[in-house]
Parts: structure tokens; C-alpha cells; sequence
């Protein structure tokens, strides 16, 4: 039986940090947040998406950045996301090793690492 698609990725994040998670994935990255069902609701953490694109944040008792694994996400412009993202204090690695794209690494506010792709 073969994979259709990726219908979200999970990222880890500390408990009781949702709006730090709402500045960066909604105010900045531009992810609207979706309500959680009410059973998973309590467990705490934030649901985001825009279209395809689905990022939910579960609390993890025992965190830890993932500092190696991550989501890179396909950006339009990426030059305009990096000022934004500086300019919020954010910190992104340019990174021009991929051929075919311009990327960025920066790291959410719990310092898991992100991916910033834009097509050439």
C-alpha cells in the first residue's frame, strides 16, 4: 500500500510556551492556528496550518530541541521571510549548498530547527 502524503508534522515544544509558539508560527511564519479537538486540546501545545502545510506542537514532559531533524517548508519569498524573521530577533543561517534553491535554517522559539526553501 503505498504513501499518499504527509498530513502533518509534530514538533516538540515545552509546556506552557503556546504563545511563543503563536508569535513564531502564526505572527511570523504566517500559519493560522486551528483548534485542537477537545480531548487532545487538554493536553496543551497549538495546531497550525495553511493549506497542505499542517505543523502541530505537542508538549513533550522531558524537552529537548530537535536540533538535526527537521521540516523545511517551501517559501515564495524568502528574502522578505528572512528581514521578517531578523527583524523579530530571530537569527537564520543562509545556507546555497542545495542547487536549485536558496534556503535558510533558523530555529523555532524552543530551538528546534526549521527549514526555509524557495525554488530557484
Amino acid at each position: 500500500m503505498p504513501l499518499l502524503a504527509i498530513d502533518h508534522i509534530q514538533l516538540a515544544m515545552p509546556a506552557g510556551q503556546e504563545a511563543a509558539a503563536r508569535r513564531f508560527y502564526q505572527d511570523l511564519l504566517g500559519l493560522a492556528e486551528t483548534p485542537k479537538p477537545p480531548a487532545l486540546a487538554k493536553r496543551g501545545g497549538c495546531w497550525f496550518e495553511q493549506g497542505s502545510v499542517r505543523v502541530h506542537l505537542g508538549v513533550e514532559a522531558e524537552f529537548r530541541p530537535a536540533r538535526k531533524a527537521h521540516p523545511a517548508f517551501l517559501v515564495d519569498d524568502l528574502a522578505s521571510l528572512i528581514q521578517r524573521l531578523r527583524e523579530a530577533g530571530v537569527g537564520a543561517i543562509e545556507d546555497k549548498a542545495l542547487p536549485g534553491y536558496e534556503r535558510c535554517y533558523v530555529a523555532d522559539p524552543f530551538g528546534n530547527r526549521i527549514e526555509l526553501m524557495q525554488r530557484l
